[in-house]
């Protein structure tokens, strides 16, 4: 769902406020506006009446697309829904993003919500730049709105389909220059385009070292960018979604291919342009270069809001600009609360702009609300692009979220009630907050669901078997360090407590679940909110699970693939490699009669316990450096990490020398200028130990300092 999977989940943001050395700081509010009063809130005026909807036609001149059509979400909003008071919404947005601010640490954030075509509230908090100090402004301020972008993109490309001249279920490869298409790389099903719009092209996930740049002389033109950093096919086409930026950026270049035109031209011309949207842009502040898009213009540059990160020791420290453009359709646009406000109501009239105009056509706006992948009910079923929310009271809406490294961004439209939340903010810790301010917004003003059951299932501790293990995510990269650090972040833990919850342990924290419905069937509802997961299962057995905004599959693993293995076999290799160096001073006169060839395998097992503890030492230490995700993501893979990989590749390279001296270990000379048996035994168990953790790491890619 974001544009970015979030690498600081390794450590914990501490949560203390301290001022920049010399720097005035944002005056954040000691606590949360009070706004208790709207828990309950007053009786609000009488319904004003609502827009007739305009005439809606059929999708495609076809027998599938009338079918798809009349199994649409109805795109009409209901008449006689109580409007959001103006003055309620604003107070009790003070008090949610107030509160949010100084618990979270976030130094500005921009909202808009809009409803029957109305602005009814935009609004800036705190500030876009600390030196000078610059406040944010909704109808000035820029803030990058991640992949939000790709909602810009799909609408291009839903136009094109619909004029003929690009078709969903053609392969994208027709509309890709040579050097662009994609490889069969052994899969026989080509990639459509209706793969592209609900991410399940089949492509492994690869985000660093390239996704994004800070600076701008290592910026490529977008389609040398597709083509030098092709990811790998891992699965064939159409069986499940797994986000893919880099599939979005081959939609948008399938755009460019077909028009002729660089992909900027095609938002400012057929988009921001016919909207008025005059503070929105792909583009982005850097000097003239050829074959890079044009720098986004002045007046425009200057408002940018200053992207962030809290440092308990620097306070609020200033992020370098995040240079999107070699993968602008998936992430690089910059808008204000004021311009994405238009883009929403727009969004929710179908399309129309004013009274005689249209972005786009009713096909393509019935299309953005007819699910693409029909799915378990309240999983995200991806209608044409856009996500599926669900919300609290039982109602669906539809939108995108976005997140780069310093900038989270959400979009929320409710067609039923005719409303639209927008929220950006410019730090890392705001990610929460955008997440969940729209749902919070229609709870709050229509009334939140019904509670979630809290009590245990007593058939599912039964079935405990059946669902307890470890699970890793599809959206990560599948060779090298890269895949390393996937096993890490991806990896969710499931297991079922006495009374009957289902438990999901991820470094970013713990969820409980309850059955929703028959346990056996495999569907869960979180206690706390709409959230839900389903899992498949297969002979009795669940092999994998997606959650709400079904973004990514988490596949069943075995024992080799378990965080708890390798951090066993890490212990146990280290305490083996002390001992064996802690062997080296103590052995008597006895203890060092030897033959040659097991003098020779005491100094290569020596040689591997010294690798070893520097390899988990430096492990640790680019661990402990990795609180800064933005350093992670330009950095990528390091010099502590490329030197950690290679102390243990040679370890484990040397341990192939230790098992075959096995057999001879044990024949040993005659008795008196042999080892004992006791460190006959110990340089075995070392030696195991050693080839156990060895055969982990490099299942888990930690073995390849070449491939990062």
């Amino acid at each position: 769902m974001r544009f970015l999977p979030k690498l600081a989940v390794v450590t914990l943001v501490a949560a203390l406020c301290l001022p920049l050395p010399g720097q005035a700081q944002p005056a954040l509010p000691d606590g949360p506006i009070p706004y208790e009063a709207l828990a309950n809130p007053a009786p609000r005026s009488p319904a004003r009446p609502r827009p007739a909807p305009r005439p809606v036609g059929p999708p495609a001149a076809s027998a599938d697309g009338a079918a798809a059509a009349a199994a649409a979400i109805d795109s009409p909003t209901a008449q006689g829904v109580t409007p959001v008071d103006p003055a309620q919404l604003e107070a009790y947005l003070d008090g949610v993003i107030g509160s949010a601010m100084a618990r979270d640490r976030i130094a500005g954030v921009t909202v808009s919500v809009v409803q029957d075509g109305q602005v009814i509230l935009k609004k800036g908090y705190g500030h876009a730049s600390l030196s000078p100090q610059r406040q944010v402004d909704p109808d000035r301020t820029l803030f990058r709105i991640g992949s939000i972008s790709k909602t810009f993109t799909w609408i291009l490309l839903m136009e094109e389909i619909q004029a003929g001249r690009i078709r969903i279920d053609a392969p994208i490869n027709l509309y890709l220059p040579e050097q662009l298409q994609i490889r069969d790389q052994g899969f026989a099903q080509p990639v459509q385009v209706a793969h592209l719009l609900d991410h399940s092209p089949g492509f492994e996930d690869r985000v660093l070292g390239q996704l994004m740049e800070r600076n701008f002389d290592r910026e490529r033109p977008m389609a040398q960018y597709l083509r030098q950093e092709r990811p790998r096919r891992v699965r064939e086409p159409g069986q499940f979604p797994t986000y893919s930026n880099y599939g979005v950026g081959l939609a948008g270049q399938a755009l460019v291919y077909v028009s002729g035109r660089p992909f900027e031209e095609l938002v400012e011309g057929r988009i921001t342009g016919p909207l008025g949207m005059t503070r929105t842009s792909f583009r982005e502040p850097h000097p003239p270069r050829q074959g890079i898009p044009a720098p986004m213009p002045e007046n425009l540059a200057r408002d940018l809001s200053d992207g962030f990160r809290w440092s308990p020791v620097q306070g609020f420290q200033v992020r370098p600009f995040e240079y999107l453009g070699h993968l602008a359709p998936a992430g690089s646009a910059s808008s204000t609360a004021a311009d994405m406000a238009r883009y929403m109501i727009v969004l929710l009239n179908d399309g129309a702009f004013g009274e005689d105009a249209r972005l786009f056509g009713p096909a393509t706006a019935r299309a953005f609300r007819t699910p693409l992948r029909p799915n378990e009910a309240g999983i995200n079923d991806w209608p044409h692009g856009f996500i599926a929310y669900p919300l609290p009271g039982g109602r669906k809406g539809y939108g995108h979220a976005g997140g780069t490294l310093s900038f989270a961004s959400n979009m929320v439209m409710v067609p039923d009630l005719g409303l639209g939340v927008f929220i950006s903010v410019n730090t890392e810790n705001g990610a929460e907050l955008a997440a969940r301010l729209p749902a919070q917004v229609v709870a709050q003003f229509y009334g939140p669901a019904a509670a979630p059951p809290q009590t245990g299932h007593p058939d599912l501790r039964r079935l405990a078997g059946r669902y307890e293990g470890h699970y890793l995510g599809t959206r990560r990269a599948y060779v090298g360090l890269e895949r390393f650090v996937g096993f890490i972040l991806s990896g969710v833990s499931v297991q079922v407590t006495r009374d009957g919850r289902l438990v999901t342990h991820r470094l970013t924290g713990s969820q409980t679940w309850l059955p929703d419905g028959d346990p056996a069937q495999g569907r869960f509802i979180s206690t706390t909110g709409p959230d839900r997961m389903v899992f498949d299962i297969a002979g009795g057995r669940a092999t994998a699970f997606q959650g709400t905004f079904n973004e990514v599959r988490f596949q069943r693993v075995g024992l080799w693939s378990r965080p708890a293995m390798l951090t066993w076999l890490a212990g146990l290799a280290a305490l083996a490699a002390i001992a064996t160096l802690v062997g080296l001073a103590l052995r008597n006169r006895r203890d060092l009669r030897q033959t040659q060839i097991q003098s020779q395998a005491s100094l290569v097992q020596t040689i591997q316990a010294a690798l070893w503890l520097l390899a988990m030492g430096l492990f640790g230490a680019w661990i402990m450096g990795a609180s800064d995700t933005a350093q992670v993501v330009y950095t990528w893979p390091g010099a502590r990490l490329l030197l950690a990989s290679a102390c243990a590749l040679v370890a484990a390279v040397l341990t192939l020398f230790t098992l075959a001296s096995l057999l001879s270990i044990w024949r040993g000379g005659r008795r008196l200028d042999s080892w004992p048996v006791a460190r006959k035994l110990a340089f075995t168990a070392t030696t195991l130990i050693y080839a156990a953790f060895a055969v982990v790491l490099f299942h888990w890619g930690a073995l390849t300092p070449w491939s990062s």
